[in-house]
């Protein structure tokens, strides 16, 4: 498996990560030899990076109950802010307060059966909520208490940019594939400048390019439908020269080769296209720079108007 380092941490993590949100809705807690299965088969075949979140229904449980055994095998990414009282995909007035991230971490480190997680995201707050600066420094102290090694970032657009302008944040979360190229103009120098880690959620742009089937994904169909309708505007305008026949690895290889990410988290809770995806990276995906190219005028052309997606 092809490792990282996540920007300035230290820690080395695989490019390729697993996102385990689709675990934490689609299961139960009762679901524990399917989550044990996904979650070694990662493991065993290199994958290193296990990124969460106390708001993904039981994730964070059945990660505690099935690989906490193993807890030095892998850096663990959580994420917080959201009330435990919200219900999913929902706002909460109890959202983004200082005493519910306290005691969001607090949840996570028991679900998790461990003392500390290697990151704390804040996860996809507004811009208001980041300015006023209160959240952050209850990132800060949690930091320094020792139960979580470093802080991030996850979002997009203005808020991420403000976020990566603070120079607080070891890393950032965002959207960035085929059809969502913004962070590229928009965050990808910012990164750099810093030398901060980047996680990409969403790196396949959840098989809205050429798919054999309409994509599901939990509750969120309007994302799912502007990520189609972006694909097919951007396939109509012609064939692709030296574009790989099989979908899933065109995205990939299409994030992957941007130096700057670190890890590419796809969520699955299918081991066979776990193991589909460990394979593409293990053959090695090496695309086209005009290929690339290529992607980048179409997006350009198109997305004046294409937000990143929340």
């Amino acid at each position: 498996m092809e490792m990282s380092y996540l920007g300035n941490t230290g820690l080395k993590i695989s490019r390729l990560g697993i996102g385990l949100a689709e675990i934490g809705y689609q299961l139960t807690s009762e679901n524990i030899l399917e989550a044990s299965s996904l979650l070694n088969t990662a493991i065993d075949n290199g994958i290193n990076f296990l990124d969460t979140s106390t708001c993904y229904g039981v994730s964070e449980e059945l990660i505690g109950k099935t690989v906490s055994s193993r807890r030095k095998e892998y850096i663990l990414a959580t994420k917080c802010g959201h009330s435990p009282k919200r219900k999913p995909f929902e706002k909460h007035p109890e959202d983004w307060l200082q005493s519910t991230v306290e005691q969001n971490i607090n949840t996570s480190l028991n679900r998790l059966k461990t003392d500390y997680v290697d990151l704390l995201q804040i996860h996809s707050c507004s811009l208001e909520i980041l300015e006023k600066g209160e959240i952050i420094e209850t990132l800060q102290k949690i930091r320094d208490s020792g139960k979580a090694r470093f802080i991030g970032y996850s979002g997009d657009n203005q808020a991420a940019e403000y976020a990566m302008s603070l120079g607080v944040f070891d890393t950032l979360q965002t959207s960035f594939n085929l059809v969502d190229q913004k962070a590229r103009h928009n965050l990808f120098p910012k990164i750099e400048k810093n030398n901060s880690g980047l996680i990409i959620k969403r790196p396949i742009a959840n098989a809205s390019w050429r798919p054999v089937k309409r994509p599901i994904y939990g509750n969120d169909d309007n994302y799912i439908d502007y990520y189609l309708d972006r694909a097919n505007a951007m396939i109509e305008m012609g064939p692709l020269l030296s574009e790989p026949p099989n979908p899933i690895e065109f995205a990939i290889g299409f994030v992957l080769s941007h130096n700057l990410v670190n890890t590419a988290i796809v969520g699955t809770r299918n081991n066979k296209h776990l193991l589909n995806n460990i394979a593409l990276l293990e053959k090695g995906i090496e695309l086209d720079n005009n290929l690339i190219n290529e992607i980048y005028s179409r997006f350009d052309k198109l997305g004046n108007d294409w937000v990143q997606m929340m």
